[in-house]
């Protein structure tokens, strides 16, 4: 299997199942809950041997190497992925201190989707970290190579690590001057469309930092193309990025404080984005066109 083709299996098996997950969890309004099936399954004492030989080997020099090599194929990648795709808002992002970090927020709908946020910080000359699973570090092959290797902030659920690593690893990137992208809808559901309901954590850990939010949301469009391997049941989508204005913490707040009024303020944000994009009000109840470039039902169309 050539590399093109392990990253297409990689978002397209079972996706059958992850829809039907995706449709029980929104009648459920369980919105930050895991849809995928094929994940690594690992105790958590093996999730923090990994995140220790993943900072272990980045002291390298075959770690720094390798660490090129995966930067370099995720550039070749982003423009492979991202020809057709349009940002907009730039005006947005004029106040923005250059010699800063920041921390990124966007909808969380495709294992390539960061290589849309990618081509916005290349166009910036920004290095992107992006915060990502523990367990992403047990996966093989190609996409394992890149995990194991590319600018990424490990996320383990452990109260230590929450407390006291992650936070240090946040300012030290945001310090260096680097941007951050964060999920904050936590799991990833196949091509959906909607900005769901956000997790907290990430804008308190933005407001520790005092980094301020570049607010950004996807819009999907279908093609006429299936993609590979999708067995006609997935067409290709065209995005567009919608950079949104920047939210700022309020210096004489607690990082509680701003969390919560950030939080508020980019959801809205990206609310207003889906409604204006789609033409049509947020609501939460399940329809096939939810899932961009799903052939679907015959009464989707």
């Amino acid at each position: 299997m050539d590399k093109e083709n392990e990253l297409e299996m990689l978002i397209f098996p079972n996706r059958d199942q992850v829809i039907e997950n995706i449709k029980q969890n929104v009648k459920d309004g369980n919105f930050n809950k895991k849809v995928e099936v094929d994940d690594p399954q690992m105790t958590n004492q093996q999730r923090l041997e990994l995140i220790s030989k993943y900072f272990d080997r980045r002291k390298t020099f075959f770690g720094k190497v390798e660490n090129i090599i995966a930067r370099t194929i995720y550039r070749a990648v982003t423009w492979a992925e991202n020809t057709k795709t349009e940002i907009v808002g730039w005006e947005n992002l004029k106040g923005l201190d250059p010699h800063k970090g920041a921390v990124i927020t966007s909808n969380h709908f495709n294992p390539l989707e960061n290589t849309i946020i990618r081509k916005m910080t290349q166009k910036l000359h920004k290095r992107l970290y992006i915060v990502s699973q523990d367990t992403n570090f047990g996966m093989k092959g190609l996409v394992g190579f890149l995990l194991n290797n590319v600018d990424i902030i490990p996320l383990n659920t452990s109260i230590e690590y929450l407390g006291r690593t992650f936070p240090k690893l946040i300012k030290q990137t945001i310090n260096a001057g680097n941007y951050i992208l964060i999920y904050p809808e936590e799991e990833m559901w196949f091509n959906y469309r909607k900005p769901r309901p956000f997790k907290r954590g990430t804008y308190y850990y933005a407001a520790q930092a005092g980094a301020p939010i570049i607010s950004c949301f996807v819009e999907l469009h279908d093609l006429e193309s299936f993609e590979p391997n999708a067995k006609g049941k997935i067409h290709r989508v065209k995005a567009k990025l919608h950079i949104l204005p920047v939210i700022y913490p309020d210096p004489h707040q607690s990082a509680r404080e701003n969390s919560i009024c950030m939080m508020q303020q980019d959801y809205e944000q990206k609310k207003a984005a889906y409604e204006k994009a789609y033409g049509k009000k947020l609501t939460y109840d399940f329809h096939p066109e939810d899932i961009a470039g799903w052939v679907g039902p015959q009464d989707k169309k």
